[in-house]
């Protein structure tokens, strides 16, 4: 499935950007002209079934796939945030970019200490603003927007296929490229125990203390701090 891309920059280093569950490449609103204005030509998909890409089958293996499909082989960097971090890892080997970075990638669900089931994400379908701003303190209205428009254009079958049998631990075995693995402080997907054996597996780990899951709108710039190096 070919996905629909929105591009910031015009520089000969490609930068991706895939986003997670319930949002679309709008998430990256702040990232984009930031590696823009570091001289990337940046890509950020919508994956299937959010935002303008078609509807379809979906599974976590269909949205790696249509990644492949889509974009450029080779790019400088991929960063993947929750979602977005498992369909790359499922992707990366074929991808083959010279850096991969997953912000609080959805590796693991039901290895918290209190599993969560992804289609539990399909009750935000119909969240009104109080609701976002109840689960995003620290966000802006700007972004409060952005996340009920992105949800109007979700397909919540996204959550359900990812639900029950089909929820399973992606863990990465180890790096296929160099790898950094971003952690939310204030998130609930990484333990100091999950953290320390990504590391011993070869990820480097980074956390950037305070934020919540989606790092890149909870504190900007932290999050582009906790990229140096990298992007």
């Amino acid at each position: 499935m070919q996905l629909y891309t929105h591009e910031w920059g015009s520089g000969e280093r490609v930068a991706v950007l895939v986003h997670g569950m319930m949002s679309d490449h709008r998430t990256w609103h702040r990232v984009g002209p930031a590696l823009a204005a570091r001289g990337y030509r940046v890509l950020a998909v919508d994956l299937r079934g959010h935002g303008r890409s078609p509807r379809g089958g979906y599974g976590a293996e269909l949205f790696a796939e249509d990644l492949v499909e889509t974009l450029p082989a080779s790019p400088e960097v991929v960063i993947g945030h929750s979602l977005g971090g498992l369909a790359l890892s499922l992707a990366v080997e074929r991808l083959q970019p010279r850096r991969a970075v997953y912000s609080d990638p959805a590796w693991s669900l039901g290895r918290l200490a209190q599993p969560v089931d992804p289609a539990v994400f399909a009750t935000f379908k119909t969240a009104d603003r109080a609701v976002v701003r109840s689960f995003n303190p620290r966000w802006d209205e700007g972004d409060v927007d952005l996340e009920l428009a992105t949800l109007a254009d979700w397909d919540t079958a996204t959550a359900h296929a990812l639900s029950a049998e089909r929820r399973q631990d992606r863990t990465p075995e180890k790096p296929v490229v160099p790898s950094l693995v971003q952690i939310a402080g204030q998130g609930f997907l990484f333990s100091a125990e999950a953290a320390a054996e990504l590391a011993e597996r070869g990820f480097e780990v980074r956390t950037v203390a305070g934020a919540g899951h989606t790092i890149h709108r909870d504190d900007f710039e932290g999050f582009m701090a906790g990229l140096e190096g990298w992007v």
